[in-house]
């Protein structure tokens, strides 16, 4: 491939993001994934590199500098993804993933570079040449430009993003103060016999291993893979229990959502016991739960602990610090489906947990369109379409 690289004008085709905007998320093909979602890499400083091929010089110059800085890029500080556009950067091997630290993008149909600006909006892969504008990409752990920096002829500009990366504060005080996540933290929500129950129905019927939803060709679909999750799930079947939980939650979390987030919370997806067992090495890896055609209608996550004799299994929230949590017996958490959260790893014990998605009658809506989307029949039961009437639901 022919590649022409350029810089573009402020103001005319350069639509790059300035400090301040939202970092643009995308899932690219990497060396070792597939499907790599690059805003799932948040909660600490991001680099990102669109340097057009590694057969260039510049280009070579500039991946030599940051390779010998493994003390800024450890992914505990900072993370570095490179940007290439030509397919023979990874015919010649020439570049490879190097953890912890440093990552590369396949974007050879400039879905990353279009993304950022960094060619025309109109131009397609096929295009020869390649007009770039190649540049540098600062980010923040939450996601947002700290700074958009134009590749230079003399080479400077990596020794800028190094000298830069170096001045930052620890991620966790990016900001400048440590920052809460945006979350409810509710005592109380279920009593403790009512938590006792759950754990004996659990224990009485079993779990079965839970999996993930992704994105392929078009359609959303179950994965498995036990070093991204671990859990194992039993439903709840009961119709009493269920209307039971409904009314706790109408008294207890739907009033918090609406005070704290303006939000008229109608519908309840999936009502299920889930365990995190050490024994079993129990973990949610990082991960945002709307990010597929048949999960974008969900609003709002809400963790319920139903015990707390187990270590491990907190709630974290990347883009803001390290700083995980564990609600009491009966609590819950509560967060949008858009914030990137994990669970860690269950250590000692097992973590028993109530784990619904909340939404609305529009978000309903959007649900009942995106059926055609779904890429398993049996996930409209358990995962991403369960049809369990939810407070203030007229569905049967």
């Amino acid at each position: 491939m022919a590649i022409q690289m350029n810089a573009f004008s402020p103001g005319t085709a350069d639509s790059r993001p300035a400090a301040g905007d939202p970092a643009p998320g995308f899932v690219q093909r990497s060396p070792q994934n597939p499907r790599y979602s690059f805003d799932s890499a948040a909660g600490r400083y991001l680099v990102l590199c669109f340097f057009g091929s590694a057969g260039d010089g510049l280009a070579q110059n500039a991946l030599k500098a940051v390779l010998s800085r493994p003390d800024l890029f450890d992914d505990r500080h900072a993370s570095f993804f490179g940007v290439s556009n030509d397919p023979a950067d990874e015919q010649t091997g020439r570049l490879a993933n190097r953890t912890p630290g440093y990552r590369f993008f396949w974007d050879f149909d400039l879905l990353a570079a279009r993304r950022y600006g960094v060619v025309p909006p109109d131009t397609l892969a096929k295009d020869t040449p390649l007009v770039l504008g190649r540049c540098w990409i600062v980010i923040d752990p939450t996601m947002r430009v700290i700074a958009t920096i134009p590749f230079q002829e003399d080479g400077g500009c990596a020794a800028c993003v190094i000298d830069l990366l170096a001045t930052l504060p620890p991620p966790a005080r990016f900001s400048g103060i440590e920052l809460q996540a945006p979350i409810l933290f509710l005592p109380r929500v279920f009593e403790p016999e009512l938590c006792r129950h759950l754990i004996r129905l659990y224990e009485a019927e079993g779990g079965a291993e839970s999996g993930f939803m992704r994105q392929v060709d078009g359609r959303t679909v179950p994965m498995q893979d036990s070093s991204f999750k671990q859990r194992k799930d039993c439903n709840i079947r009961d119709k009493d229990l269920i209307a039971a939980i409904q009314t706790r939650f109408l008294r207890r979390v739907v009033p918090e959502i609406t005070k704290a987030h303006q939000f008229a919370v109608t519908r309840m997806e999936r009502y299920i016991v889930a365990c995190y067992a050490a024994e079993d090495g129990g973990h949610f890896s990082a991960h945002r739960d709307n990010t597929t055609a048949g999960t974008a209608h969900r609003r709002f996550a809400v963790s319920i602990n139903l015990n707390d004799d187990f270590d491990g299994g907190e709630v974290g929230f990347p883009e803001y610090g390290p700083r995980s949590c564990k609600a009491p017996v009966g609590g819950a958490v509560v967060f949008s489906c858009s914030l990137l959260h994990r669970v860690s790893r269950v250590t000692r014990g097992r973590r028993y947990a109530f784990l619904p998605f909340l939404y609305d009658d529009a978000a309903a809506r959007l649900r009942e369109q995106n059926l055609r989307y779904l890429g398993d029949a049996d996930l409209t039961k358990d995962a991403a379409t369960d049809k369990t009437p939810a407070p203030h639901s007229n569905e049967s």
